[in-house]
């Protein structure tokens, strides 16, 4: 059992191993529920400091793991710049995350194992959270390594003062003492980022979608106070809609060219049960680039309006499990319908935890190997996924089932499965099979 004292910290003993920390996950699962107030403040103020110091260990491990395979890699004959492959990904699928959040975890541990000393130590001894370290090191990471050090000295040496803080006042702080140190190098920091504007989409709750830009100050602030300035005047001539609705409308409008929101013509990927266009009945429907949507937008969405240019293929599943027919071909890369199938069947890359859009169709099965070129043996994956797939250790292959199913292999040799989504709900689905991963095994 364990056992906390309010203000106190227990050293660990020694290193845990994998089956010891599993056990300590067992004994989180009892929960006490007939402690004081007093007490339940004291516990999740030691939860915490566990989660934090945990997350520590976690790094320490990620940059292990990295020099480990860096080594292994070099002693093959492995370029230098390819080392590193894959190495990313597999801390990702271990922790459960994209590959993207993996590489954030794998620099944010390297960063600080050799370069930010008193950040790691508060962060191990469960004084700051995972953010608050990666902040430390977002804020020194256009610095030289002896200006970094020294403000990892000046911010985190005193553990009280660094615990203290808050978020806003942690980064003023660092930027204020790395503009004093280097104030060229925030600068072509400044340069660096005005050069990566971008916009972006993603969804949002409630069958919405969140379309960020990313811009320099000066333009992020024009475009927002244009858009209040028109909603200001449309309110004042007695325009029902919100300023937030006003504000929203004119964004679309002036994009698209547009006067009304509501008359974007689009052209969308909608994979829809027949029964549900119909008005049959009520079967979610999926908006590719989106995910589920309900079959009244589907519906709406299809008889939008005459200035919609819209395009219906209907894609059959197999009533019992939902899932899409298959497909072949004999060609060595995937055919142009036989792709759009494949995409529209994973929807994102088919790697565990990755919710990145599909850029590569892969053969898991190699066409060099024998593997053919079918829907059973293609996966769509994100660049990085197809990337780190082809580094040494890394296998996977499409397993017989009723869906659509890919074992993956490390170099470890822990497996993860990936299963297709459901292109609409079976009549009849097995509980094991409506998860879409698994934990990983040796």
């Amino acid at each position: 059992m364990f056992e906390f004292l309010s203000g106190d910290r227990v050293p660990t003993p020694s290193a845990p191993d994998a089956a010891t920390l599993r056990a300590w996950a067992v004994v989180l699962r009892e929960v006490e529920r007939h402690a004081s107030d007093a007490e339940r403040i004291d516990q999740i103020r030691a939860l915490e400091e566990l989660k934090c110091a945990a997350e520590a260990r976690q790094a320490v491990l990620a940059a292990d793991f990295d020099a480990s395979q860096r080594e292994a890699a070099a002693r093959r004959g492995v370029p230098a710049e390819r080392q590193g492959r894959g190495v990313a990904e597999q801390i990702a699928l271990a922790r459960r995350e994209s590959p993207h959040r993996g590489s954030q975890h794998l620099g944010l541990a390297k960063v600080l194992s050799t370069e930010l000393p008193f950040t790691m130590a508060a962060f191990s001894a469960g004084r700051i959270t995972e953010w608050r370290a990666t902040l430390i090191a977002r804020e020194t990471a256009c610095l030289e390594l002896g200006h970094r050090r020294e403000i990892d000295a000046a911010l985190a040496a005193d553990a009280d003062r660094l615990e203290a803080m808050g978020e806003r006042e942690l980064v003023g702080e660092a930027r204020r003492l790395a503009y004093a140190l280097d104030p060229e190098a925030l600068v072509a920091r400044r340069r660096r980022a005005e050069r990566e504007r971008r916009v972006t989409l993603r969804p949002a709750p409630d069958v919405m979608s969140q379309v960020s830009a990313l811009l320099p100050v000066a333009q992020g602030v024009s475009v927002h106070a244009a858009l209040s300035v028109e909603a200001d005047r449309l309110v004042a001539q007695g325009d029902p809609r919100s300023r937030n609705q006003i504000m929203a409308d004119t964004l679309v409008g002036r994009v698209t060219g547009q006067d009304k929101a509501e008359a974007v013509p689009v052209h969308v990927n909608l994979l829809v049960d027949d029964t549900a266009l119909l008005g049959a009945s009520e079967a979610a429907a999926h908006l590719d680039g989106h995910g589920p949507v309900p079959a009244e937008l589907a519906r709406a969405l299809v008889l939008a309006s005459p200035e919609a240019a819209t395009s219906l293929r209907r894609i059959y599943v197999a009533p019992e499990t939902g899932s899409l027919v298959a497909m072949e071909s004999r060609a060595r890369l995937f055919p142009a319908v036989l792709g759009g199938f494949i995409r529209l069947r994973d929807r994102t890359c088919r790697t565990p935890w990755c919710d990145a859009p599909i850029r590569h169709l892969d053969h898991p099965h190699d066409v060099a190997r024998g593997g053919r070129t079918s829907a059973f043996n293609g996966q769509g994956l994100c660049e990085r996924c197809n990337h780190a797939k082809q580094a040494i250790g890394w296998s996977a292959r499409s397993r017989p089932g009723p869906r659509h199913q890919i074992e993956l292999t490390t170099p470890t040799g822990h497996r993860y499965r990936s299963l297709a989504p459901l292109a609409r709900p079976p009549s009849a689905v097995r509980r094991q099979n409506d998860t879409n991963w698994a934990a990983p095994s040796l």
